[in-house]
Parts: structure tokens; C-alpha cells; sequence
């Protein structure tokens, strides 16, 4: 630990070997970030340059996308930092924003695919009445809550936090998460109830209410024609896919601390770089090529750009 004028600094020490080859690290997660960067702000662009498009399942998933940049960034610029860097470390200050951010974005992709499922089951279960439920008003509503809920709720988590005495100043990760529980000197019933409180909220309940819907979906294509149920599996499988994955590398991230299982370091480390690495790629990927308009629109573009 070291201290400067009140400022606590905490050491990073979930990181590969990279003092012979950080250059090389370097360059690999810098092209990844921009990937990252171009993959999601590339459909984004579609969505929002092409009128075919501004219906409320694209502009869900452009919000989506647009949330992956931005948890990307909360953590790729710190984290190239540090492969520069002979030590890695981070006030403790700057790692409970870091923390902050990276919950109230994660907790957002959940509430984002919750009223994309919403919008999936109105269209394919009461068409008749879409327009009149999804209208603009609806889905603005729906957006800023999907950011603002989780927003709202991280505020309480982070304070308790920063007021917490700290008897260890080295957390085993490569950036910060919940891993911060286990510098505390005392186990806080307080942070771990209102921990749990949070996790209803923005990830079980989503969830829950996701599968419901798409339950109700496939009740009512397993009793539609042929052309139902091609138009939900088009809409509705990239949706899942991304769910699945989601929720699968979220539940790791929550057992491992929460349940303070102590896993190998390295495969702890390829872990949460599937969460920060292959999922922000996982995302473009999946609604460029399984959504039939959006694919569209890409073949186009990527046209235009041959031939400019």
C-alpha cells in the first residue's frame, strides 16, 4: 500500500507475465479494443442511418451494443496502462468507480435484453396490438430505465464500500469487480444483503421475466404455421444466444467472490477475459449475421467500402 495525501492505492495482481512480452500484450488488447470499438459502433451506424430500422427490437439492440462499448471502456484504457506499466496498481477510489460501472453496465444488458424480450413476445404473440404497446414513448421509457435502475441502485453498494476499513491492498484480478469485498477487515452484512437485493433486481428478475416470455413464445409458434415460427426463431435465437452467454460468464464472476471460491489463477484469468474479450465481440457478431435486416444493411456497406 502506499499513501498520498489520503489517497489509498491497491496492487492488480491477476495479470499474466507480461514484462518480457507487454509490448506484444499490448498491441493484441489495443486491436481487440478497437474491434471492439468498430464491430458495435458498425451496426449502431446501420441502425441509426437506416429508417428500415428504427423499429423498437433494433434500436434495443443498438443500445445493447452501444453498452458493450462503454463497458469496454471502463476497463481496455486501465488495462493497457498497466501492460506498460513495471507494477500495476489503482487508487482505491478509482477502483470503486471502476467497480461502479462495470455493475451498472452489466446490470443494464440484462434489463436491455428483458425489454427486448418484452418486444419479442408483443409482436409475435399480440401483433394486433404492437404498435399501440411499443410505441416511442414505451420504448424511451424502457431505455432510460435499463440504464437508470442499475445506475440508481450501485450508488448505495460504492458507498458503503468506500467506507469500509480495508486490511488487504491486493486483489488478484485485472481490474475491479467484486473482488474488493475481500480487502475489508470485516465481513459487512450490510453490503452483502443490499449485494444480494441489487442482484434480484438487474439479473435474476430480468432473467426470470426473459423466460417467461420466450416460454409464452414457443407456446404460442409450437401452435402457429410454419411462417410464426421461422419469424421467431430469425428474432429470437440471436437474442437468446447472447443471453446465455451473458448470464453464464456473470454467474461465474458472482460464485467466485461471492461464494469465495478460490479458483486456479489462470483459469480465473481466462474467465474474465471471456467477460471483457469474447463477449463485447460475441455480441456484434451474433446480431450482424442471425438478424436477416441488419445483415443486410452490412453486406451493403461492406460492398461500398470494396468498391469506393
Amino acid at each position: 500500500m502506499e499513501e498520498d495525501l489520503n489517497v489509498t492505492y491497491l496492487t492488480l495482481d491477476g495479470h499474466v507475465e507480461v514484462h518480457k512480452y507487454r509490448y506484444l500484450y499490448f498491441m493484441v488488447v489495443f486491436t481487440v479494443y478497437i474491434l471492439i470499438i468498430c464491430s458495435n459502433s458498425t451496426i449502431v451506424y446501420l441502425i441509426w442511418k437506416h429508417r428500415d430500422l428504427h423499429e423498437p427490437m433494433y434500436i434495443f439492440i443498438a443500445a445493447l451494443l452501444l453498452n458493450s462499448v462503454l463497458l469496454s471502456t471502463n476497463i481496455y484504457p486501465k488495462l493497457l496502462i498497466d501492460f506498460l506499466s513495471e507494477q500495476q496498481i489503482i487508487s482505491y477510489q478509482a477502483c470503486l468507480v471502476q467497480y461502479y460501472m462495470f455493475y451498472s453496465l452489466a446490470g443494464s444488458e440484462f434489463l436491455l435484453l428483458a425489454a427486448m424480450s418484452y418486444d419479442r413476445y408483443v409482436s409475435i404473440c399480440k401483433p394486433l396490438q404492437y404498435q399501440t404497446i411499443m410505441r416511442k414513448s414505451t420504448v424511451s421509457i424502457f431505455l432510460v430505465l435499463s440504464w437508470l435502475v442499475p445506475a440508481c441502485q450501485l450508488v448505495g453498494s460504492a458507498t458503503l464500500s468506500a467506507n469500509q476499513k480495508l486490511c488487504s491492498f491486493t486483489l488478484k484480478v485485472i481490474f475491479c469487480n467484486n473482488s474488493i469485498y475481500r480487502l475489508f477487515c470485516v465481513t459487512s452484512k450490510a453490503i452483502s444483503l443490499y449485494g444480494v437485493f441489487i442482484l434480484l433486481n438487474v439479473a435474476v428478475f430480468p432473467v426470470l421475466f426473459i423466460l417467461f416470455s420466450y416460454t409464452r413464445i414457443l407456446i404460442i409458434c409450437y401452435q402457429s404455421g410454419r411462417e410464426v415460427r421461422t419469424k421467431a426463431a430469425q428474432t429470437c435465437l440471436p437474442h437468446l444466444l447472447v443471453l446465455i452467454n451473458y448470464s453464464f460468464l456473470i454467474t461465474y464472476d458472482v460464485i467466485t467472490v461471492r461464494l469465495e471460491t478460490d479458483f486456479p489463477k489462470t483459469a480465473r484469468l481466462i474467465m474474465t477475459l471471456q467477460l471483457i474479450l469474447y463477449h463485447p465481440l460475441f455480441n456484434p457478431i451474433i446480431y450482424g449475421l442471425k438478424m436477416k435486416e441488419i445483415y443486410k444493411h452490412l453486406k451493403k456497406l461492406f460492398f461500398y467500402i470494396k468498391y469506393a
